[in-house]
């Protein structure tokens, strides 16, 4: 009797797992794999409705350029190879422009040929939305005046929310009217980062500042002596002016609060 109720609970277990995994293939792919026969397909549409249209809408909000730049009917398909193929990694709703990343990556998705881009773009416009969200908290920047005598040698870091980034198009540039079919021989380099003010903005490097703030990312040199480094590196034949000059670059990236004074 015991084996015969062991069965039956199996079978239960069995039916209802099939009939989820049928619920969760039409929700992802509704033109390929049919609803449940036994739910009425006004209920359905209340879930296949809702999906869709709130990760569209989400994904629409975090990537505003990229859906610029698409068709209705290129977006679409677009959101709907996203719902149907890939398999997120987080059951966090924030997350999901992360994972609308990684699918772009995968190589499955169907891109337009005119968006050679898009990979840069929607990294791009991904950071955006990860440092605004994002629970890193400021340093408190320091008000002693003092300090600016010897800028150069005072220890310094690099915030939290400021993010070096690296790409082969002007991502920062491209809008409906500015869309490069190839790459400009001269990469981007951007610092990408969340303001006192709580803002996101972006401040358009270049690889010898990248170099810098490299350096002085661990916190164990001061300014002076990673220009010292980076003067080193280029063979510089006169590493003072690069340093003198090196100080207004400095001051500039503490004033945007890129970087910061160590207390």
């Amino acid at each position: 009797m015991t084996n015969v109720n062991e069965r039956s609970e199996n079978n239960a277990k069995l039916s209802f797992q099939s009939g989820q995994f049928a619920f969760a293939a039409h929700l992802r792919d509704p033109a390929v794999n049919p609803a449940p026969a036994d739910i009425e397909d006004r209920r359905v549409a209340i879930y296949r409705d809702l999906i869709y249209n709130n990760i569209e809408a989400f994904l629409s909000g975090g990537f505003p350029v990229l859906r610029s730049l698409m068709s209705d009917d290129s977006w679409h398909q677009l959101v709907r190879g996203f719902v149907k193929d890939h398999r997120c990694h987080t059951p966090y709703f924030l997350e999901i422009s992360q994972e609308f990343l990684l699918y772009l990556r995968e190589g499955k998705a169907c891109i337009p040929d005119q968006l050679p881009f898009i990979l840069e773009l929607a990294h791009y416009e991904w950071v955006e939305l990860a440092l605004d969200v994002s629970p890193e908290i400021l340093p408190e920047q320091t008000t002693d005046t003092t300090l600016s005598v010897a800028l150069l040698d005072a220890s310094l870091q690099i915030s939290p929310l400021a993010w070096r980034l690296n790409y082969n198009y002007p991502v920062h540039q491209i809008s409906v009217d500015n869309q490069p079919l190839e790459a400009p021989e001269q990469p981007t380099s951007l610092v990408v980062y969340r303001g006192p003010d709580e803002q996101i903005h972006f401040f358009e490097s270049n690889a010898v500042t990248m170099r810098l703030l490299q350096l002085l990312e661990d916190g164990q040199l001061s300014a002076r002596q990673a220009l010292q480094q980076v003067a080193i590196e280029l063979q510089h034949p006169e590493p003072e002016i690069l340093v003198a000059m090196g100080e207004s670059i400095i001051q500039q990236l503490l004033d945007l609060s890129i970087l910061y004074h160590q207390p």
